[in-house]
């Protein structure tokens, strides 16, 4: 399984719009984050997790010329926003997209892009085919298997995933001694880290540093990360060998 990074940055992304911080000023690439996402490549299909507002540039950037399935983690607009710009793949694929998601989520989306879902549809709007995520047990995406893994975004639930030996986990700050046991024996695992100060809704720092010296995978990468952070090549060289500071781009061989 390839997986790739397509961004790794917060809500606001990096740089922040009218900031001047030296993370905000940095010319480092690893410095420069797209909103949350991942990409998979495994058993012949390409699938995404959550689509944000930067959904059209990073497959541009990564040169996804195909795409089976969308999977969402939840309903935040920094993970969803980018939904409309699966016409392209609907176009070149002749295809319905299938989007995976929490009946919760589905809603959501449903309510945002309602002309989706409109008995009358405008001609060129992207065409989708709904699968809801129900329960917490394994399910398949596309015949690939998915074991969603529930976590706390504060008092909002989130879903995580492992797909064969990875695990991916966006937006939480809290997950159940059950729901570790799903994660452990991962040999990699991507985790975010907001910044170094406690955050009432992800992890920082310190608090995701020590959830993945609990879980022991082969190796860990860090993201949804703020500017807050600090500098990617300071704050790497602090870390534990198997924890590094994820960024766009990022290729990983599971």
């Amino acid at each position: 399984m390839k997986v790739t990074l397509l961004g790794t940055g917060t809500s606001q992304g990096v740089p922040v719009i009218g900031c001047s911080c030296e993370v905000c000023r940095s010319v480092d690439y690893r410095d420069q984050r797209l909103r949350v996402s991942v990409h998979l490549e495994v058993a012949g299909k390409s699938i995404i997790i959550d689509s944000g507002p930067d959904f059209r540039q990073q497959v541009l950037r990564e040169r996804i010329k195909t795409l089976d399935a969308l999977v969402f983690t939840h309903e935040h607009k920094d993970h969803t926003a980018g939904l409309d710009d699966i016409r392209a793949y609907n176009f070149s694929q002749r295809k319905d997209m299938p989007l995976y998601a929490e009946e919760r989520v589905l809603k959501q989306l449903k309510q945002e892009f309602s002309y989706i879902f409109a008995d009358f549809k405008y001609p060129g709007i992207p065409q989708v085919r709904l699968h809801t995520i129900d329960g917490l047990g394994p399910f398949e995406v596309e015949g690939v298997l998915f074991t969603p893994i529930r976590v706390m975004h504060y008092r909002l639930p989130v879903l995580g995933y492992r797909v064969g030996d990875f695990s991916y986990i966006t937006d939480a700050n809290f997950i159940s001694e059950e729901e570790k046991e799903k994660v452990k024996g991962s040999k990699v695992i991507v985790l975010d880290a907001l910044r170094h100060e406690p955050h009432i809704s992800h992890f920082s720092l310190e608090e995701a540093v020590a959830l993945l010296e609990e879980l022991q995978p082969e190796q860990a990468y860090l993201t949804h990360i703020s500017h807050l952070m600090g500098l990617h090549r300071e704050v790497e060289a602090e870390l534990p060998e198997f924890i590094r500071l994820g960024y766009d781009g990022l290729q990983i061989e599971v």
